[in-house]
């Protein structure tokens, strides 16, 4: 775990070794209609981030149709120190710091935020399993739909929220499901890593305007790619609802 105290200024950074005892194959039976959104704060620069990444792939791939929700976001505080990660934006870096506020938690990678309502090391199974059980578990305080249209370059969103949806807001995660990068300097320097659910841009909306629209980088296609639509709420951080938007 890599752990960064704040202000930013003052930049300290830990190191710990954690051992998972349980397989991602796991993973709790859905039996409600809550669902999970597993937001990964990582880097290619933290050498403690590959273990959280694979668990994280293991997990997308076994996933099925229950609904969880895999958003890693690659920090760029990391870049300073030796890697520069084509991955990382300080916007995500940013979120992180908001959830450490909301959640009264460290900043540090791998962090896994739950349903913005939780967190853990992003690399320990057994917190992680537990985690997504609870979620899965808990009734959804929203139901949101989203419809989208590709449109040379862009996606014409519909959605319509249920619920309460005051304070509010709807967020659209660009995702690129799959990229690997040969690193060849800083913590990880030679070696080969595998990503998953990498968000390339982050989009905020009003949850009553009904429609939006959402500029697409020039090779997404629907096979490598997708879109992740979240409610969450303006001041405690919590996600109320999610869902994958059909192309």
């Amino acid at each position: 775990m890599k752990l960064i105290m704040i202000p930013a200024i003052a930049l300290t950074l830990f190191s710990a070794v954690f051992a998972n005892q349980r397989t991602a194959s796991e993973q709790p039976v859905h039996t409600g209609n809550g669902f999970a959104v597993l937001e990964l704060f990582t880097s290619e620069g933290c050498s403690s981030c590959p273990p959280a990444d694979a668990l994280l792939a293991r997990i997308q791939q076994e996933a099925g149709n229950k609904p969880i929700y895999i958003l890693a976001y690659h920090v760029d505080y990391w870049n300073r120190l030796g890697w520069k990660d084509i991955f990382s934006d300080p916007r995500y870096s940013k979120r992180q710091y908001q959830y450490s506020q909301q959640l009264n938690s460290q900043v540090y990678t791998p962090q896994l935020v739950i349903n913005g309502t939780s967190s853990c090391v992003g690399s320990d199974e057994a917190a992680v399993t537990n985690a997504m059980a609870n979620a899965l578990a808990s009734p959804a305080e929203e139901t949101l739909n989203i419809k989208a249209q590709l449109q040379s370059g862009k996606a014409a969103l519909t959605y319509n929220v249920t619920g309460d949806a005051g304070n509010s807001r709807l967020l659209v995660a660009v995702v690129q499901k799959h990229a690997v990068s040969k690193v060849t300097r800083g913590e990880n320097e030679g070696r080969m890593l595998s990503h998953v659910q990498i968000v390339r841009d982050l989009r905020t909306f009003d949850p009553g305007a009904g429609s939006a629209q959402i500029s697409l980088p020039g090779d997404f296609n629907t096979q490598e790619w997708e879109l992740i639509g979240m409610i969450q709420d303006s001041g405690t951080g919590v996600i109320k609802a999610a869902t994958r938007v059909p192309l």
